[in-house]
């Protein structure tokens, strides 16, 4: 395998999308979720919620804030490695990418300080519009990178003039690709999953700790009962996505599966190592007829194989097949853990099943890994494409690119994102560490005092508690933990 410019863009972009994905995966689910807790206590009046909310609050500042950093960085890319690709497909990409800033991320701008710094500034019913517009926000971006994708994928809504650039002829067919809503669908459930998985862990690892049990419990139970609904309904997308992807992208279909030869009734790999070179599996272990059915819904169902396509138009055969059993394998195990919590819950012994509660704070991490997977399944598996069956990647990247200099600024990627991440990662755990208010306050009686008025988001990773302060009144009243004391104004 020679290291080329190209493979080096390839893994220099694969190096920096993995880290910005995971960020994504975890906002999206935890502003959905921060907008049901600030409805909740609307609604009910449980001052738990409103506990709950200032302190993911917190977390959902610190990530959001580094997916910023990271996606900023990221489209850097096409205009220093992938210059040709960019020239070809801007008329397209170019405005998608365009409408993402201008609904998604000024809505998020908008009212972000507001659900961050309003919450005694202005009426509830305005805080909890905020929360409500910010979690819009982040599936609204969603829709429009994943429109860009999907159009990469199974491009549509084009034609390709004299020079080779790509000219859109139907915004809406380039928008709404083939795959675009399955891959919408099970690229933002999977987001809400992982979030959802983080949330039941830190529910459960406080319950072991027997600390914050209230709020505790109303995570766990949360949690639970969405992922209960929402894990089958990913699986169901995901199936549904399959077939999609068997009827516009078989050579991809084909190295999932690792299946060399087309045919009916054909077996489901459980594990296999693809010999691409040889093409055959070695050490397979399969289960007969199984993949037709899972694959087609019919037991005679006919699968193309990947011989049927050349050889220079099949994706890393073993790359694909292997993510794609992680990203299976996960999901199989996030449902067998959803599901025994359940049965916990329903016999009253969830808070004492010490085991289950040590399993569930471990899987924490398995929504960010399925994500990975099915990451590196959908586009290894769209090689060696950047425009499925359009443009080749080795015909995308900038021509005066050298490999040294990849290799040098893929170098400086991998530093400056190690101390961006694990600055990050610290920050959050400390705050996780530190955990929800404790104090039980009624915050419909809540006087705007200056130093009771705005929640600075990341207060609690420097003081779980602040000082008491004077009021007007020569009253002295305690500071809830998820205040601050804004700075004295200069005279």
């Amino acid at each position: 395998m020679e290291l080329d410019a190209v493979l080096l863009s390839r893994f220099q972009f694969a190096w920096v999308i993995a880290f910005h994905i995971l960020l994504p995966a975890f906002t999206v689910g935890l502003s959905c979720f921060i907008a049901t807790l600030e409805v909740l206590w609307w609604i009910t009046k449980r001052d738990v919620y409103r506990r709950l909310s200032a302190f993911w609050l917190k977390i959902f500042a610190v990530s959001f804030g580094m997916g910023v950093v990271s996606g900023i960085v990221m489209p850097f890319q096409f205009g220093t490695n992938w210059s040709r690709f960019t020239d070809a497909t801007a008329s397209v990409i170019g405005p998608l990418m365009g409408y993402e800033v201008l609904t998604a991320f000024f809505l998020e701008a908008a009212f972000l300080g507001v659900l961050l710094f309003g919450r005694k500034l202005v009426p509830q019913w305005a805080h909890v519009l905020a929360a409500f517009f910010v979690a819009s926000g982040t599936v609204i971006s969603s829709f429009w990178i994943l429109a860009v994708n999907s159009w990469m994928q199974t491009p549509r809504g084009y034609k390709i003039l004299p020079d080779g650039r790509f000219e859109v002829t139907s915004f809406f067919d380039a928008i709404f690709t083939p795959s675009f809503p399955y891959r919408l669908g099970h690229t933002v459930s999977a987001f809400l999953v992982t979030a959802a998985f983080v949330i039941l862990g830190v529910g459960a690892m406080y319950l072991r700790q027997r600390r914050s049990l209230e709020e505790s419990r109303v995570m766990t139970k949360m949690a639970l009962i969405f992922l209960m609904i929402m894990v089958p309904v990913q699986m169901v997308i995901g199936d549904m996505h399959g077939l999609n992807t068997r009827e516009h992208q078989p050579a991809k279909l084909a190295a999932m599966e690792g299946l060399w030869e087309t045919g009916s009734r054909i077996p489901a790999a459980i594990f296999a190592i693809p010999d691409q070179e040889n093409e055959r599996n070695r050490f397979e272990l399969s289960i007969p007829v199984l993949g037709s059915i899972y694959l087609t819904h019919d037991p005679n169902g006919v699968v193309q194989g990947l011989k049927d396509f050349p050889r220079e138009d099949r994706p890393n055969v073993a790359v694909v097949f292997f993510a794609f059993r992680i990203m299976v394998g996960i999901a199989l195990l996030m449902f067998v853990l959803v599901l025994s919590g359940i049965v916990l819950f329903a016999r009253g012994k969830l808070e004492t099943s010490t085991r289950w509660l040590r399993c569930a704070t471990y899987g924490m991490p398995l929504g960010f890994i399925a994500v990975l997977a099915g990451w590196t399944t959908t586009e290894s598996g769209r090689q060696p494409w950047t425009v499925y069956g359009l443009m080749r990647t080795s015909d995308s990247v900038t021509p005066s690119l050298k490999a040294g200099d990849v290799g040098l600024s893929w170098l400086l990627y991998v530093l400056a994102y190690i101390v961006i991440f694990g600055s990050g990662f610290i920050l959050l755990r400390r705050l996780v560490r530190i955990g929800p208010a404790d104090e039980h306050h009624d915050t419909d009686h809540d006087q705007l005092q200056p130093e009771t008025r705005a929640a600075r988001p990341l207060s609690a990773a420097s003081a779980s508690a602040a000082p008491a302060s004077a009021a007007a009144s020569g009253v002295t009243k305690a500071v809830r933990p998820d205040d601050v004391i804004p700075p004295a104004r200069r005279p």
